[in-house]
């Protein structure tokens, strides 16, 4: 990094803090510290609700995520929008009518307490790993490509977090998350147009779309019904669906970002934004990923793309025959690059030649198995090594190909992605041990200062937490694959619970709560046999249907529990 990055960098994070810390100074009471005393206006909910979901992993891994497998990732979030209407219509009127502070205190008033201690504890358990994660993601990646100690970026961004987390809770996550939104997409939009930039003269953005298209990288739906197939469009508008449907729906982290609005409909209308822009957003960010592939198709494609398996192998006897495998990669990328430029030429002249589109999928099917055979190399210096290197080929792409400052910012905009994920998360997980399980049981009432103290402490320990978690969590495949799988076990249960409290008014308290337990635990020795003893996307059930099958099981289940128990539950 050149001093221009480094300055770019520390200026965008210190005016993040700073503007965050003295925009939000001082909390009278609870509802000041966690609902932003209720005065955020709908575009401002509507942003909040995007950076939260659009955490450091989004940048990160969605574009090496196309860049390996195409566009198909964008179908997870085709429930989405369905999800952002039934939420509007449904949870968020009741939400504001009780005047909750967090989601859970609906399901006491619902069923009862160990309901709603139950289904808290699920939340603190999925979303203290997940913060840790959003923390933990950026930082290996960082730290392998531009050498930081691991363990130190580990704690700058948490404590860069906590800092303003700390003294401004929700009002200062809100304000925060507009300016880092601007950041990330701006930082995002100039990168994808340097893209275009970079690609032979001669060559339009069509051109591009169909070198693309010719590598299987525009394959954007499939209508499947593979259920090994992780990302189809089934599994999108079901398991997709209900993944959002909780995680906006029930998740603190996503629910106290709405909560804050002015009114119900300036809450509704922030949901909704975030459903007309979420997918067109993942979208662009998959394409980016996409228009990366496609300018590695004219220059150098690395044979492994993270670079500490690269520096295990040169310390290894093993270093020889990777060389050999380098050899060859670079000369196909010479090669590949001839039938590109040709095949342009004859796109040119409105021929899209099938005989160079199947020389160009031979030569693509080539660089595979040239990867493969360096991933068993790499398999052989270390077997606990991760050979998916998803996650590091943007980083690579925009620390070799751009020019200087521009470096430096989108460093800030995955770093702003990760503060802003974090800090809605720290929020939540502080919000709702103060008020679910603090608060709740405790025998006095005490003042409001005391409990916006508690809560500060409860930021500031959850945050060490993160930190913690974040400094000993391991690589596991493509990292945005993994926040959504952790999610996607303990969702549906959860879900489930919020579903037959709005709209199964007969089951009663007992049925829903031992309903939610078995659930759980179903859905935890499915996810074992089906999905963690295979790894790398060759599991036997997509993960998204861990939602579903989570929330139909704990509505069925509580359902025939209280029709088939004699006495009242």
């Amino acid at each position: 990094m050149q001093q221009l990055d480094w300055i770019v960098l520390s200026a965008t994070l210190l005016f993040i803090v700073s503007y965050g810390v003295y925009k939000t100074k001082g909390s009278a009471n609870v509802e000041d510290y966690i609902l932003g005393n209720k005065e955020t206006p709908w575009w401002t909910v509507g942003l909040s609700v995007m950076a939260t979901q659009a955490s450091a992993i989004t940048f990160l891994s969605t574009p090496g995520q196309a860049y390996h497998d195409g566009m198909g990732f964008v179908q997870f979030y085709f429930g989405l929008p369905i999800a952002m209407v039934v939420i509007s219509m449904t949870f968020i009127p009741i939400y504001h009518r009780l005047k909750v502070y967090t989601a859970y205190e609906y399901l006491e008033q619902r069923f009862d307490l160990k309901t709603r201690s139950f289904t808290a504890i699920l939340f603190l358990i999925q979303r203290g790993l997940g913060t840790g994660l959003t923390i933990y993601a950026p930082s290996i990646i960082l730290s392998a490509v531009l050498g930081w100690n691991l363990t130190v970026l580990n704690i700058i961004i948490g404590s860069l977090v906590i800092i303003y987390t700390y003294t401004g809770g929700t009002k200062a996550v809100n304000v925060t998350q507009k300016q880092q939104m601007f950041i990330i997409m701006s930082g995002m939009f100039i990168t994808f147009f340097l893209i275009l930039h970079l690609l032979p003269n001669d060559m339009t953005f069509s051109n591009a779309m169909h070198i693309a298209g010719a590598n299987d990288k525009m394959n954007i739906l499939d209508f499947s019904f593979d259920v090994e197939n992780r990302y189809t469009f089934w599994s999108g508008i079901t398991g997709g669906f209900f993944l959002m449907l909780s995680y906006f729906g029930t998740d603190q982290s996503q629910v106290g970002r709405y909560l804050s609005g002015k009114s119900d409909k300036e809450s509704q209308m922030g949901l909704i934004m975030n459903g007309f822009l979420k997918v067109p957003m993942q979208f662009f960010i998959l394409l980016t990923g996409v228009m990366v592939f496609v300018f590695f198709q004219f220059n150098p494609v690395p044979l492994h793309f993270n670079p500490v398996n690269q520096g295990a192998i040169e310390k290894s006897v093993y270093a020889k025959d990777y060389h050999s495998l380098e050899k060859q990669i670079a000369e196909l990328s010479e090669e590949k690059k001839e039938y590109n430029l040709l095949y342009i030429d004859h796109l040119n002249q409105n021929y899209d030649n099938p005989i160079l589109r199947n020389k160009l999928t031979s030569l693509s099917n080539k660089e595979k198995d040239l990867k493969e055979q360096a991933k068993e190399i790499i398999i052989k210096v270390d077997p606990k090594a991760e050979t998916n290197d998803k996650d590091y080929v943007f980083i690579y792409f925009i620390l070799h190909y751009l020019p200087s400052g521009l470096i430096g910012l989108l460093l800030a905009v995955i770093l702003s992605a990760a503060m802003s994920s974090s800090a809605s998360g720290l929020t939540a997980l502080a919000s709702t041990t103060a008020i679910d399980i603090y608060k709740r049981n405790l025998k006095t009432e005490k003042s409001p200062k005391h409990y916006v103290n508690a809560t500060k402490n409860f930021t500031l320990l959850w945050g060490i937490i993160a930190i913690f978690f974040a400094c000993f969590a391991s690589l596991f495949e493509n990292l945005i694959q993994l926040v959504n799988i952790v999610g996607s076990v303990f969702y549906g249960t959860v879900l489930g619970v919020f579903l037959v409290g709005f709209y199964i008014k007969y089951v009663k308290a007992n049925a829903i709560f031992w309903a939610a337990v078995v659930s759980q635990l179903t859905i935890f020795i499915i996810y074992y046999y089906t999905i963690h003893i295979y790894p790398n996307g060759q599991e036997k059930l997509g993960y998204l249907w861990l939602n579903f099958i989570g929330a139909t099981l704990t509505v069925c289940l509580s359902s025939l529990l209280q029709l088939f128990t004699r006495r009242k539950l």
